[in-house]
């Protein structure tokens, strides 16, 4: 069960947009990670990876300040709210809760709940001339 000031700890390196460093700090080397239904990713390695692939596709990311935690026993829920600001175009805000399994005080699982739509730049708006 982790202690709620090591969970705070992980939020102020997301909040500080520290993504990397969260997840080498935070996570099991055998952890999962997993986006709705889709497959899960296995292991530290695999999570930075993707952290850095993701990364690497924005020109700024942004997490705004949590507002709701929730710790009960080994489980975690947050609710985040992320900016993705690419090099050219919209920002794109995602809104998502994501439930955490720890073991001790490293995250052993974690699942990511979102509306995909988020995801995709809006639709064109035409104007009927």
């Amino acid at each position: 069960m982790p202690a709620r000031d090591r969970v705070e700890a992980f939020v102020s390196l997301v909040e500080a947009a520290d993504y990397v460093t969260a997840l080498e700090q935070f996570y099991h080397p055998h952890s999962t990670m997993q986006d709705n239904q889709g497959e899960p990713r296995v292991g530290l390695a695999a999570h930075v990876a993707s952290e850095k692939a993701v990364m690497a596709s924005f020109a700024h990311m942004k997490t705004d300040p949590v507002t709701d935690l929730l710790i009960d026993g080994d489980k975690v829920m947050i609710r985040w709210k992320f900016t993705f600001t690419p090099a050219e175009g919209a920002p794109m805000v995602m809104e998502e809760l994501t439930l955490q399994r720890w073991e001790g005080d490293r995250i052993a699982e974690e699942r990511f709940f979102y509306d995909p739509r988020q995801t995709r730049p809006p639709a064109a708006v035409t104007v009927a001339t």
